[in-house]
Order: structure tokens, then sequence, then C-alpha cells
């Protein structure tokens, strides 16, 4: 735009202008509410208010302004025609970002516009672009008919598509929930959280007591979308989130939030939520209430009340536990890596998305797991999850299309998959009936019966209807008898013209009767002008030819009339129909949800049946006494990538063994066998089957991991820093019921303050945690520590050198390693030979030094004085480094001829 300049931050489209002009906009009536609008708009933009006089800027460009000026802050798609326009700055932007043409539409206010466009019928493509790169987008539609309308036809904005508020199909990912997420701060660090997915109808309230608290929510729910007061600081794990948006600080305040909550459920107040004392909470629910109202401007039936989710539920898991575990997420990006990739076999959408959940919020209710358990088992019995999954694909995602019902943008082949689902319903039941377990008969009511719904569905949509209503098409023949006529009509018009020429060539016996058409005069009798005085007295002259004239009668007018509108009409009617079909829809919204979620469930048991069936899993014992003990377990996803057999190992730990410090090799299988000890024991708390003969798990409130090396350079985090971070918040929140993995503690330092920092991790974690703790260093002086502690042991995980192989054993055997095998692991890694070389010769003279009692070789302070260095080894021979590079059994003999006669001029001259 002339004279523009970047645009201010404005909250919204009401609130700003409201407290910085003190004009009340919302009471204003549409007309004037655009000038407001518009002039503040202005104002913003640094554009003279005379620029806007009718003289200087075109109808339609002042109505784009206006519209522009209540939504600056996204980018505004303005219908015009078959198009989507976008001007100024919104037109650049959208250009650069969607690679689409940047043009220019006459001028506006003396200067040339800059437009660009995306075709209305492709603009979900181009949508689905702009919200992945977190751009938000108001959809401003043509609300009247341009043909009775004078001036510009009305236009204003119908919803505003953000990225955690999309509904559409074509622009959310299938298997992953799509979150809105809200936050309000408080005192002493405490946050209160409420998201929202809007594309199923969940609304859930939470609270945490700290920042780390946060960021382990934040790892969960990873939101598309994130909503936060802008009047404070927030953690770095906040301002960090894709897809931030600050919002005025009043919308957070807790009374008014409980009045929109009550206002928007019709309650007198919330105790029936089970939010009672969640002021925070409240609060953040207030603000995500707000937001989304304000950006889909439509009612939202679907969205009939709030659950709320405690920590004291689940068995936490940070953030590093999260990443460290790989449970939906690979370094590589590659899904089969993690243990979603290897669970999820669902055959639903909306399967996928509750097995993601349950897998990143496992349970610590033993009945809620039992329940599940019994219910895999009775789906085992038989193998009864075989049928039951091939009738659960014949049903699409009926949670997010109900969402659609509800927000009255389903399109017809939504319901379409919607009366096939409920269809499919009864035979699911039927089979469900037969098991015996409780959660499954459950799951029986919970799906219900909807057969006069799926009767309605059936009788009202075509077996394959068209992707859109627009072009009609979607109501089925015999639903509704003004239809049916309106489409003879339209379709059968030839037919009728045939027969009433017949009709009135009998009745008035003239000959050279015809019917006919033309665009100009509509439908006409013509006759010959030898017959014309022949006429019948009801024929109505219309035109007169060379050689004919043209009649119309009172028949022929009203079929003309219907003919001539029996389309639109149709579309309209077609239009009446479906909108009457969504609304009977809404009204028995809440048992079609129900089912839906149950439908879900069942999805999920059946494909934990089936991979326990298909992988050899057993069910796992959970006790009250404390302990974790675990008989030939294995890893869950390196046994389904890899091709070799997995060497299944044991775990013990019990009240008397808190802590196993475990020494071996590098690539010994340390990493992976810690790791597939926290995997079945969070499988446990799904409810799932585990990868072991057995498995006894007592009570486990949290898991930590602290493994691997990496820096965080955003928050000036060094390795080692984020090392010590990551043990701190262990060391501060383990207790006795959490199962901590510990690996390489110390190593990011020089070796003796590593050791002593890993020493007294170790420590404290065996006597004052007192946690199940699985502790792999490569500080052999740390097995000292079994001696002095009854509640440590150590194991090892062994290898073996056979000729010039090191051979890993991967079984997990009592008592501490006696060697590393560094030297040799850095061979397979294919360092140089000459390298190996090098480091074996210092590794001697190291271990030689060493060998001296530890007190008379001191660590020195980073500024002591250093004493003369002893001598080094003497640097290798040209010859000898040549030499340590050849592999003769990769040699022929002409070459290894060739190889000593280099090896000879080499060698000094005597």
């Amino acid at each position: 735009m002339p004279g523009s300049r970047p645009l201010q931050k404005w909250p919204g489209p009401l609130q700003w202008p409201i407290a910085r002009n003190r004009t009340d906009a919302g009471t204003l009536c549409p007309a004037s509410r655009g000038h407001h609008y518009l002039n503040v708009y202005c104002r913003l933009m640094d554009i003279s208010p005379a620029s806007t006089a009718d003289k200087a800027h075109t109808p339609m460009m002042r109505q784009y302004l206006a519209n522009k000026a209540a939504h600056p802050d996204v980018l505004l798609f303005f219908r015009m025609g078959d198009f989507y326009e976008l001007f100024y700055d919104d037109a650049r932007k959208a250009a650069r970002l969607l690679d689409i043409t940047l043009t220019t539409r006459g001028q506006s206010a003396g200067e040339p516009i800059p437009m660009a466009g995306v075709p209305y019928h492709a603009v979900e493509n181009y949508l689905a672009r702009l919200v992945k790169l977190g751009e938000s987008v108001a959809i401003c539609e043509q609300m009247g008919d341009p043909a009775l309308s004078k001036g510009p036809v009305e236009r204003k904005v119908v919803r505003i598509v953000t990225p955690g508020t999309v509904t559409d199909a074509a622009l959310l990912e299938e298997r992953r929930d799509n979150l809105l997420l809200s936050i309000a701060a408080g005192q002493g660090g405490a946050f209160g959280l409420a998201w929202v997915d809007l594309a199923s109808g969940r609304f859930v309230l939470g609270e945490v007591p700290s920042a780390e608290a946060l960021a382990a929510e934040l790892a969960r729910l990873q939101p598309a979308e994130t909503l936060i007061g802008d009047d404070q600081s927030w953690p770095a794990v906040v301002t960090r989130l894709p897809g931030l948006r600050r919002r005025p600080p009043w919308h957070y305040e807790s009374d008014a939030a409980r009045r929109e909550l009550n206002r928007f459920f019709g309650t007198r107040d919330l105790d029936g939520f089970g939010v009672d004392g969640m002021t925070l909470a409240i609060s953040a629910a207030g603000a995500l209430l707000g937001y989304v109202e304000e950006t889909q401007k439509s009612a939202l039936p679907h969205l009939t009340g709030m659950s709320v989710e405690s920590q004291a539920d689940t068995v936490a898991l940070d953030a590093a536990t999260r990443r460290n575990l790989e449970l939906d997420t690979h370094p590589t990006g590659r899904t089969e890596y993690t243990l979603l990739g290897v669970l999820d076999e669902t055959v639903t959408p909306m399967g996928a998305r509750l097995l993601r959940r349950w897998l990143n919020r496992p349970l610590r209710s033993r009945a809620v797991l039992k329940a599940r358990q019994q219910a895999i088992a009775a789906l085992l019995n038989g193998r009864e999850y075989e049928g039951l999954r091939e009738q659960l694909r014949a049903i699409g995602d009926l949670e997010r299309i109900l969402a659609r019902v509800a927000l009255r943008s389903a399109r017809p082949r939504d319901l379409a998959t919607l009366r096939d689902g409920l269809a499919a319903a009864p035979a699911l039941r039927q089979q469900l009936q037969a098991l015996d377990a409780p959660l499954l008969h459950q799951l029986v009511e919970r799906i219900g019966d909807h057969a006069e719904t799926a009767a309605e569905l059936a009788r009202a949509i075509l077996p394959q209807p068209p992707q859109l209503l627009r072009d009609g098409g979607v109501i089925a023949e015999g639903y509704d008898s003004e239809l049916d006529e309106l489409r003879r009509l339209s379709t059968h018009a030839d037919q009728y013209l045939v027969e009433l020429e017949e009709r009135e060539k009998a009745a008035s016996g003239l000959s050279t009767l015809k019917v006919g058409y033309n665009r100009v005069h509509g439908y006409y009798i013509e006759i010959s002008k030898s017959q014309s005085e022949k006429a019948p007295t009801h024929y109505t002259r219309r035109q007169t030819t060379k050689n004919a004239e043209r009649y119309i009668t009172e028949e022929l007018k009203g079929f003309e009339d219907k003919v001539l509108s029996a389309k639109e009409r149709s579309l309209m009617r077609e239009r009446a129909l479906y909108e009457a079909l969504l609304e009977t829809l809404v009204a028995g919204l809440e048992p079609l949800k129900s089912a839906a979620s149950a439908i879900a469930e069942l999805d999920v048991l059946a494909d934990l049946a089936e991979r326990a069936d298909q992988l050899n899993w057993a069910a796992p014992e959970l006790v009250e006494e404390a302990g974790i003990r675990i008989e030939r377990g294995r890893h869950p996803v390196v046994e389904k990538v890899r091709d070799e057999p997995f060497e299944p190992n044991d775990l013990m730990l019990d009240r008397e063994t808190r802590m196993l410090v475990i020494t071996g090799p590098n690539m010994g299988g340390k990493s992976t066998y810690m790791r597939q000890n926290a995997l079945i024991t969070l499988l446990a708390h799904i409810g799932s089957y585990v990868p072991a003969d057995k498995a006894v798990i007592g009570p486990v409130d949290r898991i930590f991991t602290r493994i691997g090396a990496g820096d965080d350079l955003s928050r000036g985090q060094s390795t080692f820093m984020v090392e010590m971070s990551e043990t701190a918040n262990i060391l501060h929140n383990a207790t006795a019921h959490s199962l901590v993995l510990m690996d390489e503690v110390g190593r990011g330092t020089s070796t003796y303050d590593g050791l002593a920092l890993a020493k007294a991790a170790a420590v404290h974690l065996g006597r004052h945690s007192c946690a199940y703790t699985l502790f792999a260093t490569h500080y052999f002086e740390l097995t000292e520590l079994a001696a002095h502690y009854p509640a440590i042991e150590n194991v090892h995980l062994d290898a073996v050198e056979y000729g010039d192989q090191l051979i890993f054993m991967h079984a997990v055997k009592p008592g501490p390693a006696n060697r590393s095998f560094g030297l040799q692991v850095a061979a397979l890694a294919g360092l140089p030979r000459s390298v190996i070389a090098d480091a074996r010769r210092t590794l001697t003279e190291l271990e030689r030094g060493h060998s001296k009692p530890a007190k008379d070789s001191p660590q020195l302070g980073l500024f002591a004085q250093t004493p003369a260095p002893a001598p080094l080894p003497p640097e290798p021979s040209p010859a000898e480094v040549a030499l340590a590079d050849i592999d003769p059994d990769q040699l022929t003999p002409r070459q290894a001829l060739e190889a000593l006669y280099r090896l000879k001029d080499m060698l000094p001259a005597s």
C-alpha cells in the first residue's frame, strides 16, 4: 500500500480499537463498523483519511480495506467470482510463500494495486501450504447474489483458518491430533493449560506446578498453535513454540473466563466438569474459547464439555525422556524406528490418534490397565481381533467427520462415510457381545444403536456422491418429491416437448405445428403462415417470423417458468435438504460422538492384540509390591528393524536391589538394554502386552532418562551443561517409585571431575532417592560401589575377540566388565590403522602412568603451574606408518612385492 509501514500488533478485531479509541465499534451497524475499522486501519498504515473518500478508492477497494482493517495480522482471502484475491502487502507475501504470480489491478487512490489470487475450487491446497508455514488466513466470502446487488456485493469474513483451528481434511495430518493450546501463568511458577482439538471436539484442562513440568506437557502435546498473554515474560520453551500468538491480558481474567465458560456450556457453575479450584486452567480455557469463537464465527455444538487431565494419574515423562526413548519421533524422521512405528497397525485414523495419545500418556491406574489387558486377552482368544479389524476397515474417520458436521462444513462424501460407518456398527456390537471382557461390553454400550440415522443417510445421500455440494447430484432420488420433480423437469424437458407437440397437433389438427425454443424468446408453438388462421383461440401470439407465427399457451408458459428455473431451484432445494440433514445430525451429535470414541478405542485394543500375537508379546503382571522383574525382555524396535536374532536379557530390581551399574564396551548393548526395560515398563502402563517372556511390574510414578550428548545453542548451553541440567532434574525429582536410566554421566568434562560427579549422582540415587536405576558407565571405578552399598549390583555386557574380529555378545551377565575394547571399536569404525597403532602406544603410556597410586598424580587446577611434561613416545617412521596401513590379506602377490620395495626405499641409508 502507498506509504505503508509494518503493521502494529493488533490482538483482535474488536478489543484494541475499543481500548485505544474508547469507541464501542461492536455496537455499530455493519456499514458504520466497516468505516470505523477502515479509519483505524488508515491511521495504522499512515494513510490520510481523506484518501479513503469514494473518489480516491473504488467502492470494492473500500470494502476490502474495511475487512482487512478488522483482520490486519492475517492474510485476507477476498472472494471475487471464481478467485480469492489478495491485495497490497498480503499479495506480496502470498506470492512469495505460494509461488504464485504477483500482478496489479488497475488503480485505487491513484496508485497501482498489487494483487495475487488463487482459484476458489483449489483453495484447500493453498490453505494447507500456508497453515504448514504457520500462517493464518481470513476467508472473506460474497454474502449476496451479484446479479441482485446494487454496487459491490456484500462480503464479510466467515472464518479465520489458523494452524490450531483447521478442521478440513485436506489441511490436517490424518493420524495426528491438531491441538490449539492456551497457557495462563500464575504465582510461584505454576501454569494453567487448556487445549482443544477442534477437529474432534476434545476440550481438556490441566495445571502444572513448574516450568519443568510445563516443558514436559509441551513435549507431549506438541500444539500446532499456542496462545499466551502478552503482558509477561515466558520461559524459552514457550517462546520457541511454533504458531505462538500473544493475546491481551484481559482475555485471561479468571472471573470473566468463568462467566464465558458458563455462558457457552449453559451452566450455572463449572463444578460438574471437575475443575473446581483450577483457577489458572479456567483462565486459560476462557482465553481459548474466546479465540475459537472469534476465528470460527459459528456455533460449536461439538464442544459439549471439558475434561481434566491430572499429572497424578500418569507415569510422568519429561521432554528428554520422550526424546531419548523415541516414542513417536526419531532423529532421522522415520517413524518405523520409533515405538509408535512398531505398535501402530490401527485401521482407522481416529484409532491411530488415540494410540498416540495412550503412548504419550501412560497411566498409573491398575484398574484401567487391567481392563485393557482383559480386553486384549479376549480378542486374542480364537484370534477374534482379525474379524474385528476387518469390520473396522469399513469405518472412516467418524470423529473428524462429526466435527465438520457440527461446524456445518461437512461435505457429501463425509456424510457417505458416516452412513457406511454407522451401518457397520451393528456387526461390531454383535461380535463384541460374545466376548468375555467388561471393557468390551462397555464399548458396546457406548457404540449404541444408530440404525435410524444410518437409514436416513442411506435414503438421503447417493451411494457415491460428488466431492462438493455446489454442482448438485448429492441427494438420492426418491428422498424428496419436489427435488425429483425439479430434476425431472431439467433433465426430461425434451421428452415433454415431444409429448406436448403430439398432443397439440392432435387437438388442433394442424400438421405444421411444432414446439421449439430459442434463448431470446424461450419456448414457443410454431405454426406455418398458411395455417396460422386456424390457431386455437387460447394461443397467444409471441413472435412473427417470415414464414411462421409463434405462440405461447398457459401450459407452455408454466412449463417454461419451471424449466428455466428448474436447475437453479433444484440446486437451492438440494442445499436446503442438505442443511436440514446436517441440522438433524447436530441434534443427535452427542451419542454419535460417543460411538466414534468407542470405535477408536476398540481399534486400538484390536491393534494391541494383533501386535501381541504377531510379535510374540506377553501380558505383564501389575502388582502392588515394589520392584521390576523382567525375564527375557527384548527391545521392540531393535528386534523388528534388525535381521539378526535379538538376544533377550533379564532385569531384576526390588526392595533390596535398587541400582545396576552396567559396564561393557561401546556398541555392546548397554543403551539398548536400558531402553528396552524402560519401553517394556511404559508399554505395561498403556495396557499393552510387552516384548518379554514374563514381566512383573510394581508401582511406577515416573520414567527418567539421561542418555546421549547434545548441546542447546539457542539457550547458550554446552553439551556438558545440558547433561548436568538433565541430571539435576532427575536427582531433584526421582522417587522410590521412579525408573531412572543414566548413561555415561560425567563424560562431558575431565576424567576426575566426571568420575566424581558420576559417583556422587549414583550414590544419591542409590541411598537417597532409592529409585530403580540403570546406571551405564565407562568409569570402572564405579563398580566398587557395589562393595559399599547393598542396594547396588554390577552387571556387564561382554565382547570377545576372535582373530581380528570383535564379536559383541549382547548378553547381560553378573559382575563388572574387565575390558572396554575402545580401540577395537574404533578400528571397526574405520579409523586408519596408523591412528589405531598410535593410540595403542599412547594407551600403554597412560596405563603405565596410572599404575601409581592416585595420590601421586593428582589432577591439576585450571591455573596451577604445570610440571615439565613427560617425554612423548617417539614418532613412528614413514616406513612404520606405511606398514600399519597395509592389510596383507587384501594384497595380490604382485601388490605385496611392490609394497615391499616401497618400504625398503623408505628405510634410511646405512
